[in-house]
């Protein structure tokens, strides 16, 4: 067996079932915030189209998806992102089975195996991103995110030789788990640098629908490319996923785009990978990118969760609204271990803490002293959840 397998952590979610292990909570509903699976209701219209044409499964799908598919992606990040000229359909925009299969093909396709191959990625992380890097022979290096850098790595702080050894950056905008949100200045300084240094930048945006101020949506990394004359988004792919935008995780429907030349090898590599979505599928995938109206109620029921759940917790807990997405970042009182083992054997409410999302670097855990609680359920279900956590706060 591959002896890289070895390197791999044990997932957050398998170290959050020790801790609670042995653990008989109180008699109330559990209440689920670990999690980051919508729980929103799909919209209609695409499990309409899903159930409509499973005869299409009679045949094989192309790799590179369907003329329509791709022309519907190209045509949404185009308007979203304001790319003109448009996104190439053809050259430029590959479906994908969701971000999480892309974001670990695209790396091992990426990395050459080189000495001291390196990929960078934000710490705390999404898991993936170190997997794909152990398996790919390459070192994940971890760049710090805290509250002194806004939540952002700090970039400037990375050594020359890093730089040299870099084939991918993974970056995640609007961050998980903290709902960062990086701007213009920040993006440009990151294109400049996989330029110079011939690497990827690699941007997982698959939270990139879901913000606050109808009128401010996050840029995106194409966007940025875009604004400073990278229209060819050398260097440059990102990474969109319908599954928190139209609350599908489990259609596994996403795309990757950007950069021609990294597009066309990836696509070689999925011809081999054998990872082409179902023709069901992509038609249902065609209808979500199609409509924003589902979108913005999407965004609409998660304002309002985080409205009512902040005003709840803060006065007994330090916690502020994101830039985006649909985590809260909390500042725990004790460890955030013991906060979240406590809140669930009392409350029978479970978080994520946030030292499982991370890996000690530069002499710290990042995500040590923070838990991260998806606001997935309910909107009755997350007040009740904040109740019980303030509650507890309050013990403590």
């Amino acid at each position: 067996m591959n002896p890289d397998l070895n390197q791999l952590h044990p997932y957050p979610f398998e170290k959050l079932a020790k801790l609670k292990a042995g653990i008989t909570p109180p008699d109330k509903a559990h209440i689920a915030l670990s999690i980051g699976e919508p729980k929103h209701t799909p919209p209609a219209f695409a499990l309409k189209t899903l159930a409509d044409n499973v005869n299409a499964l009679a045949q094989y799908p192309k790799t590179q998806g369907l003329p329509e598919l791709r022309n519907a992606i190209a045509t949404w990040a185009s308007t979203r992102f304001h790319l003109s000229p448009a996104l190439d359909a053809n050259t430029q925009v590959l479906p994908v089975n969701g971000t999480r299969e892309a974001l670990f093909a695209f790396t091992q396709a990426c990395v050459s195996k080189k000495p001291n191959a390196k990929v960078l990625m934000p710490n705390p992380f999404y898991q993936i991103y170190e997997g794909a890097a152990f398996l790919a022979g390459a070192e994940p290096v971890f760049l710090n995110t805290t509250a002194d850098t806004g939540f952002i790595p700090d970039f400037d702080a990375v050594s020359e030789q890093t730089w040299q050894d870099c084939q991918l950056l993974f970056i995640c905008n609007p961050g998980n788990p903290t709902g960062a949100v990086m701007n213009q200045a920040q993006y440009e300084k990151l294109i400049n640098l996989a330029i110079k240094y011939d690497f990827i930048l690699a941007s997982d945006e698959c939270y990139s629908e879901l913000y606050f101020d109808e009128h401010t949506p996050p840029i995106g990394l194409l966007e940025a490319c875009q604004t400073m004359g990278n229209t060819q988004f050398k260097q440059c792919v990102v990474f969109h996923s319908l599954s928190k935008r139209s609350n599908l995780p489990g259609l596994r429907s996403g795309f990757v785009a950007g950069d021609a030349h990294a597009i066309a090898q990836f696509l070689k590599y999925r011809t081999y990978h054998g990872c082409a979505m179902s023709t069901p599928t992509q038609l249902a995938s065609i209808s979500a990118w199609e409509d924003e109206a589902h979108v913005k109620q999407n965004r609409d029921l998660y304002r309002a969760k985080f409205e009512a759940v902040i005003e709840i917790l803060q006065p007994a807990i330090a916690v502020q609204k994101p830039d985006a997405g649909f985590y809260l970042w909390i500042k725990t009182p004790i460890s955030d271990t013991d906060f979240a083992q406590q809140l669930f054997a009392t409350q029978n409410v479970t978080v994520l803490p946030g030292s499982y999302l991370s890996r000690e670097s530069e002499g710290i855990n990042p995500g040590s002293g923070y838990v991260r609680a998806a606001l997935v359920a309910t909107l009755d279900e997350c007040v009740e959840a904040a109740n019980r956590i303030k509650l507890f706060c309050q013990s403590v």
